[in-house]
């Protein structure tokens, strides 16, 4: 890998340098996910995220100069994480969108890698409900649709947040120092996550929904 990352900002191209020595250019800009694709291998675990010159980035994170850029995949803690996160947002859009007038609660973690969700407002979601959510959540992977980020105003985020009926969120973020706040968006669903996310619902090809009693 080169030592030298020149950051001369008038050439109309940039390079990113990857640990096996590989070096692939573009015009300056090109996110680095664009530059990812260009080695991508369907056979090994899937690209989410990026580490550039030591800093974690998201795949929509813009090069604008010349980098050591290390692949971050499914299979590394930071990619199983922005992973998760992503696919949880896809899985709530999708809830929204079938039981608006339901809450459902992403609880603790559990051995699998996966979530323990609980429904609420409703009873327990039945088979066929359970096979429905899991067939919008795939249709939405098939849309591609994107995951929009925004930096907002803290305030206007309470206030959406309270709309919602979301009082555990407009709690803890009373108590936020920083006056923004990043917000995703998927379809016309907004919420705050803590940390980076995939680009697009396309990424997630990947989940299983599974019944524990109620």
């Amino acid at each position: 890998m080169s030592n030298v990352i020149r950051k001369d900002k008038s050439l109309p191209t940039v390079e990113i340098h990857l640990p096996d020595k590989q070096v692939l250019s573009g015009p300056r800009g090109t996110t680095i996910g664009e530059f990812l694709r260009e080695i991508y291998d369907e056979d090994k675990s899937p690209i989410v995220g990026a580490i550039i010159n030591d800093s974690l980035r998201e795949l929509t994170y813009p090069v604008e100069l010349e980098a050591e850029v290390i692949p971050v995949t499914m299979s590394d803690g930071d990619g199983a994480r922005i992973y998760r996160r992503s696919v949880t947002f896809l899985l709530v859009t999708a809830f929204k969108e079938l039981f608006p007038d339901a809450g459902l609660i992403v609880d603790h973690s559990v051995a699998s890698g996966g979530f323990y969700c609980e429904v609420t407002n409703r009873g327990p979601l039945t088979q066929e409900e359970l096979y429905n959510l899991d067939a919008t959540m795939r249709d939405m992977v098939a849309e591609d649709l994107p995951f929009e980020k925004k930096l907002v105003p803290l305030q206007k985020a309470i206030e959406y947040f309270r709309r919602q009926n979301l009082t555990e969120k407009v709690r803890l973020l009373r108590y936020r120092t920083k006056d923004t706040l990043v917000l995703y968006t998927l379809k016309k669903h907004s919420d705050y996550h803590h940390g980076y996310m995939v680009p697009s619902t396309g990424y997630l090809k990947w989940f299983t929904l599974n019944s524990f009693g109620e």
